[in-house]
């Protein structure tokens, strides 16, 4: 055994247990099917601008301790992610709160707003929400349903709202404040440089093999190490056989333009069914630029066959049923640490995929 750990995946929670091990006093290789480091959170320069090359990455947390570690290894700025939405001709701020409600009913007092809503909520008289159109009317009501929430959802997961179930959508937070903060977290930010910067410093003295597939030299690469740890599918690792897990996939559509400022905010949300993207990133807004030109992507869903990249884990019950098998042969595995959204099958935010590594890593070296 050459190595003590040899990590599969080179995003976050590789490059967070690498780290750790590291800084354990242990020998470490890293691997990654792709050219580039970073999995998901990877960004490249373009025109000067950092490009969030798999979609927009904006980091939260309310966790001061992973706030404090990722500062580590990177400045971050003072970016707040406040959404706008276009619906048909009209835009919307985003999250719903009274900035929305002025715009969409010309309210301007909490009480207005909350008097409209209850009207909306009893107009659409649902008890017992039996798909995600109907519990979305039981939350919000007619208005903001149909024009910020149906054609978005639709696109996003490929399905009518009424053959989607309910559980979905559990909440839809309602502000009854004049702040578009998306987020409701302490800190907030975006790495000055891109991430790709952060995850190299935090990779900084790990051998690293990129280009290099996991499962097309296997039993060599099991070879080199003590001990795996697995950030890819995990059904993919016990060779689906109990089935395949469901995912939903990205297409990106990226552009230079010859202008300053194309649509003046960092993320614009297209809300309605006929537009086939679901939005449209302005990626220099992140960091506040200046360049003479900007650089946009358009994001569009996509199904999830198997030869497209898996980017949202589909927690439906079928699926969750499944998972938990293959979690029972996780959990006889004395040689395989799983992590990230893909090896846990859980929708992770970059915070928590962080936290779970860290939490992987204590356990680990503690």
């Amino acid at each position: 055994m050459k190595y003590d750990y040899l990590i599969v995946g080179a995003g976050l929670f590789g490059a967070v247990f690498a780290q750790q091990a590291k800084q354990a006093g242990k020998t470490v290789l890293v691997i990654d099917k792709r050219s580039h480091l970073g999995g998901n959170v990877y960004t490249e320069e373009v025109e000067g601008i950092q490009v969030h090359r798999y979609g927009a990455h904006i980091f939260h947390t309310s966790d001061r301790k992973i706030w404090e570690y990722v500062q580590q290894f990177a400045v971050f700025n003072r970016y707040t992610n406040s959404p706008v939405a276009r619906y048909k001709d009209e835009v919307y701020n985003l999250p719903f709160n009274m900035n929305t409600f002025y715009q969409m009913w010309g309210v301007k007092t909490p009480e207005e707003a909350k008097e409209k809503l209850k009207s909306q909520i009893r107009e659409a008289a649902v008890c017992e929400p039996k798909n995600l159109e109907e519990q979305a009317l039981s939350l919000v009501g007619k208005d903001i349903y149909e024009k910020l929430i149906r054609g978005y959802t639709e696109k996003q997961w490929g399905k009518r709202a009424k053959e989607l179930p309910s559980f979905i959508i559990r909440r839809l937070p309602v502000r009854y404040t004049y702040d578009n903060n998306y987020f409701n977290d302490s800190y907030q930010g975006i790495p000055v440089g891109g991430y790709t910067r952060m995850v190299e410093r935090m990779l900084d003295g790990v051998e690293i093999r990129l280009n290099t597939d996991y499962f097309q030299a296997r039993e060599e690469l099991d070879r080199l190490a003590d001990r795996v740890v697995f950030t890819g599918m995990i059904d993919a690792y016990y060779g689906e056989c109990y089935g395949k897990l469901d995912y939903r996939s990205l297409r990106f559509e990226t552009e230079v333009m010859d202008t300053p400022n194309y649509q003046g905010n960092a993320v614009v949300n297209y809300t309605e069914y006929e537009v086939p993207y679901t939005r449209i990133i302005e990626h220099k807004h992140f960091e506040f630029g200046t360049q003479p030109k900007t650089v946009i992507t358009r994001e569009y869903p996509a199904d999830w066959t198997g030869k497209e990249e898996p980017y949202y884990p589909i927690n439906d019950e079928r699926n969750n049923r499944l998972y938990e098998k293959y979690k029972a042969l996780a959990d006889q595995e004395d040689r395989v640490i799983f992590g990230g959204r893909l090896g846990m099958y859980r929708y992770y935010d970059m915070h928590q995929v962080i936290a779970e590594a860290l939490e992987s890593a204590r356990k680990e070296f503690s």
